[in-house]
């Protein structure tokens, strides 16, 4: 038997279905950031581009004797490809993988489009779907406005309602955090839909381009995610995971997390473009022009050349190696892992710095491990190190 290979494989596969959207949110990193590499590309992925990527998926099953594997359908707006069109791309996606394989498939979208059509389309399939809203109609009409700067809230409501009348479908809600929004406003009316999970995300920022903050001698982003731990735990009718929140009490507690902006972990996640062209961390468009851009394709490349890329060795090695001297040096590293690789960045030294966000991640830890300790929870070493 041929042994594994000494990498680390990719087990999610984020597909570009869509390059276009709906809706024009301000803080998007496809569309809204310094590069525009969108307009380029094609506006909807062929079935002969997610055909030849499912036979590249198919080569790395092989090779690395993967049991599961999820594909994401991304974009810009993956309901914009239209169901017939993304009926075809799941069918050859789910027919070039070996049957032995466990393929789940999920979606992330506005929510805005979502019909009775694609409730069938998405349960033929078993497509779990997460929508993107950022709270109450007033705090996701900040940012998340259509083209004509209307509201996008009453749409996505009525796309997440409708997703939660077929049972297994709603897979969850994204929220990007904004200062402005309350904290315990935010998570409660997101917490009223039912999710099983609410994954917040902090906007992108770079020690170039720095994330709006009321004072930066503060860790407003911190407290504002330590405010939503409280809310969290403070209801015991509450069944649904805070993505962040939970990584965080995991990798304190000597597990492993599960997201790509906290822990040590070499990251499981690989981007294929419209075009078929393939990217390691497409959030990188937020940083500069062309930094998420490896120069391979599905149709020249298997996703070992990704894997080996030097762009990407960083994620396969020891995680401190790439990090920042100061970030090496930080008792929390285990758990934060020196932040997420697009916060990391500035002009003058790359991505060794630690992240925009360290002060903040610093006191949303602290607190997590503070809460933890009063209820009896005891810390991996790490963070007990850290504490």
């Amino acid at each position: 038997m041929t042994p594994t290979p000494p990498h680390r494989p990719f087990h999610t596969f984020i597909l570009k279905v869509a390059n276009r959207c709906n809706i024009d949110c301000d803080y998007c990193y496809v569309f809204n950031s310094k590069d525009q590499a969108w307009r380029s590309l094609p506006a909807r992925m062929s079935v002969d581009v997610a055909q030849t990527a499912a036979r590249r998926i198919a080569e790395h099953v092989v090779t690395y004797r993967l049991r599961t594997v999820h594909i994401v359908l991304h974009g810009g707006e993956p309901l914009l490809a239209g169901p017939r069109h993304l009926g075809e791309i799941l069918r050859v996606l789910k027919d070039g993988i070996p049957p032995e394989v466990e393929v789940r498939f999920e979606l992330q979208t506005n929510g805005t489009l979502v019909s009775e059509a694609w409730l069938d389309l998405f349960e033929q399939y078993a497509v779990t779907v997460g929508v993107s809203l950022d709270g109450p109609p007033a705090a996701n009409d900040r940012h998340r406005l259509s083209h004509a700067s209307r509201s996008s809230a009453a749409s996505a409501v009525r796309g997440i309602e409708l997703l939660r009348s077929r049972p297994g479908l709603f897979a969850g809600l994204l929220a990007v955090v904004d200062l402005a929004n309350d904290p315990l406003e935010v998570h409660d009316y997101l917490a009223s839909f039912e999710p099983p999970v609410i994954d917040f995300g902090l906007p992108h920022g770079t020690h170039d381009a720095p994330p709006d903050r009321n004072d930066p001698a503060t860790p407003e982003y911190g407290v504002w995610m330590s405010r939503v731990y409280d809310a969290w735990l403070a209801r015991s009718e509450y069944q649904h995971s805070v993505r962040m929140l939970e990584d965080i009490v995991a990798l304190s507690s000597g597990a492993r997390g599960a997201v790509e902006t906290l822990g040590l972990a070499p990251p499981a996640s690989v981007v294929i473009e419209s075009d078929g062209s393939v990217e390691g961390v497409d959030t990188l468009r937020s940083v500069e022009e062309r930094a998420s851009w490896l120069g391979l394709d599905v149709f020249s490349d298997s996703f070992d050349a990704a894997i080996h890329h030097p762009k990407l060795l960083h994620r396969q090695e020891d995680g401190t190696a790439a990090l920042s001297e100061e970030c090496q040096r930080c008792p929390l590293v285990a758990i934060c892992g020196g932040g997420y690789l697009p916060h990391r960045f500035s002009a003058a030294r790359g991505y060794r710095n630690p992240s925009v966000y360290c002060a903040d991640l610093a006191y949303l830890i602290r607190h997590v491990q503070g809460s933890l300790q009063r209820h009896g929870w005891a810390l991996g070493a790490a963070a007990a190190g850290s504490s």
